[in-house]
């Protein structure tokens, strides 16, 4: 079992929150380590954004709380009916998150029977705020999140599966069943990479130079990602059309692998070439065969499907030709963008190393 940092953020939060309501003698510290759970975000940025609405909420559940019990008292069915209220009001956009916090402080506040309400309810109110900010200045200080290094991991791990099952595939040595099953474990590898790049772009950057770099990064990692689900994109329909390729003629299966062995040494170099381990020369040897090799490729496919008049069900190989072609451009236009952005970000180290971090 792999622990994460938001993991240990959420504990030193709770501990946090507890330690200051009993330094400060708060009645029931507990309400602030419940309140640190919910307000614990995975970004800074999210972590900001929870803070104002947390406070909202427990504004507004404060004083539903208040309001209800001076009025109909403690009683549970007036506590479940200011509940529904509580969450009909944040049935809405950007509110939902807050439900359960909002829930929390009107339970917290309404349950209270004894003397002295009002006075209860704003340290009971105070109590689950502590647990709020404790989540935020832990957040902000105890290893805040990285996810540049996370992303770019990733991008390099999940891209060489999959060019590793086309390596094996155009080869003929991939089993079918296993494929099939590695390409739905792709699929949602590629969702995960799309949050991953969410989280990323939501991190914050205070400085303008800095700023520049990160919309140059985002660039750059959104077409990452695009390069690799085209890869991901021709990997489908190798394994599809595999029968259909092997009866097709040798010329255009070798023209087939050739092409696709080009574009994934291509590709393999561009990812070094990001982050400095590969000549950066955008005539390099393996961008002038993709940029020509893809031209044999359709030659090929136009000598034996025009020429020949092969039969009209054989045309199934059109998606995967297109697929290889549109894969090539991708990966052209990722060289063209990494290029540009150590033309203009030469002293930036690209990507955290641990010996920077």
């Amino acid at each position: 079992m792999r622990l994460g940092a938001r993991v240990f953020k959420t504990g030193i939060a709770i501990t946090f929150a507890l330690v200051l309501a009993k330094l400060l003698q708060l009645p029931s510290p507990v309400f602030a380590g419940i309140s640190a759970v919910f307000a614990m975000q995975p970004t800074i940025y999210r972590s900001y954004l929870s803070l104002i609405e947390q406070v909202q909420a427990n504004v507004i559940g404060a004083v539903f709380a208040i309001v209800f019990t001076l009025i109909f008292g403690h009683d549970p069915f007036i506590i479940g009916l200011t509940a529904i209220l509580v969450i009909a009001l944040f049935l809405r956009p950007r509110l939902e998150s807050s439900i359960s916090v909002a829930l929390v402080t009107v339970i917290a506040i309404m349950e209270y029977t004894g003397e002295h309400f009002i006075e209860f309810a704003l340290i009971r109110f105070s109590t689950i705020m502590l647990g709020v900010l404790s989540a935020f200045v832990v957040n902000l200080v105890f290893l805040p999140p990285k996810y540049e290094k996370k992303l770019y991991t990733k991008i390099v791990e999940y891209t060489e599966q999959i060019l590793k099952w086309i390596r094996m595939n155009i080869r003929h040595a991939s089993e079918h069943h296993l494929l099939k099953e590695d390409i739905e474990k792709f699929k949602e590898n590629m969702m995960k990479l799309d949050q991953l790049y969410l989280l990323y772009k939501e991190e914050r950057t205070y400085f303008r130079k800095h700023k520049y770099s990160k919309s140059r990064k985002l660039v750059l990692y959104r077409q990452m990602i695009v390069a690799t689900n085209r890869a991901l994109e021709t990997l489908k329909l190798l394994h599809r059309l595999e029968n259909e390729l092997s009866h097709t003629p040798a010329e255009l299966q070798d023209a087939i692998k050739n092409e696709l062995d080009c574009l994934l040494n291509y590709h393999d170099q561009i990812l070094l070439k990001f982050i400095g381990k590969a000549k950066s020369d955008p005539q390099s040897q393996f961008a002038t065969e993709a940029c020509s090799g893809k031209k044999g490729l359709i030659r090929s496919f136009l000598n034996h499907y025009v020429e020949q008049s092969v039969e009209q069900e054989n045309y199934q190989l059109f998606p995967l030709i297109g697929a290889i072609i549109e894969y090539s451009h991708q990966l052209e236009h990722l060289d063209t963008l990494i290029e540009s952005f150590h033309h203009y970000h030469k002293e930036e180290h690209v990507v955290p190393t641990p010996e920077q971090e």
